[in-house]
């Protein structure tokens, strides 16, 4: 008995040695608990956003022909080249905006067309004597947030504001293209083969941005069996000549 109750005895003391220093753990477990989580939101409020540009320079690029079956473009984008792009169809008044993103190779060619041009110091003209007004009007803006202008024409013997204006449609151009390709697939797929043969007539014309930007895209619509297969056809003879 003496034996049983000496051992109880000493676990009993053992336990309340043990019991303090539980407490304090749990304790402190609760405290460092608490902190992480108002650590780490500081921490995604101050986090730097890498891709904000330094420039704060705003560019606009605009056409518009009402009896065109795609009447209104808008091409809207910062100096990193991400933006958006605005249409509308003829008769329709709701216009379309889908985001867009620039490819370095093109949004070099286009920054150095706006360089080539010192839009803000010039007050040129680029209207040509001729007038093409039936073919459309083009419009240019820029806005630094200290000074801005527009400048509209419908032809320009000025190659450097001519050669911006077509650089901004093939902006335009693939990314209805994408828009367009994207709705047929999910509502109307038996639209996606015509849809291909538009886009190959613009890769033939040099009238898209960049085709490589299309490339995970036309990969997609390869292997797609909710499209006819002369789609998913055209799609992979497409992805072999933009491989070339």
């Amino acid at each position: 008995m003496r034996t049983l109750s000496g051992s109880f005895t000493l676990c009993a003391a053992t336990l309340l040695l043990l019991l303090p220093a539980g407490s304090a753990l749990a304790q402190n477990s609760t405290k460092r608990n608490d902190r992480p989580p108002q650590a780490s939101a500081t921490r995604e409020r101050t986090k730097p956003d890498n891709k904000q540009p330094a420039d704060a320079t705003h560019y606009k690029w605009e056409f518009a022909q009402a009896n065109f079956i795609i009447s209104h473009i808008v091409v809207e984008h910062d100096a990193v080249g991400r933006g958006k792009v605005s249409f509308a169809r003829k008769g329709e008044e709701e216009s379309i905006t889908e985001p867009v993103e620039m490819s370095p190779a093109t949004l070099e060619r286009i920054l150095k067309l706006w360089q080539a041009l010192r839009f803000l110091d010039s007050n040129e003209n680029y209207q040509a004597s001729k007038n093409f007004a039936h073919l459309g009007t083009y419009k240019l803006g820029m806005n630094d947030a200290k000074r801005k202008r527009t400048a509209e024409f419908n032809w320009s013997n000025n190659s450097d504001a001519w050669s911006l204006a077509q650089e901004y449609r093939r902006i335009a151009d693939q990314a209805i293209f994408i828009f367009d390709i994207t709705v047929a697939r999910e509502n109307q797929p038996l639209n996606t083969p015509g849809l291909l043969n538009q886009l190959e007539s613009l890769y033939t014309r040099n009238a898209l941005s960049d085709p490589k930007q299309l490339v995970p895209l036309l990969k997609e619509l390869r292997t797609d069996e909710h499209i006819p297969l002369i789609a998913r056809n055209h799609a992979d003879r497409l992805l072999k000549k933009i491989d070339k």
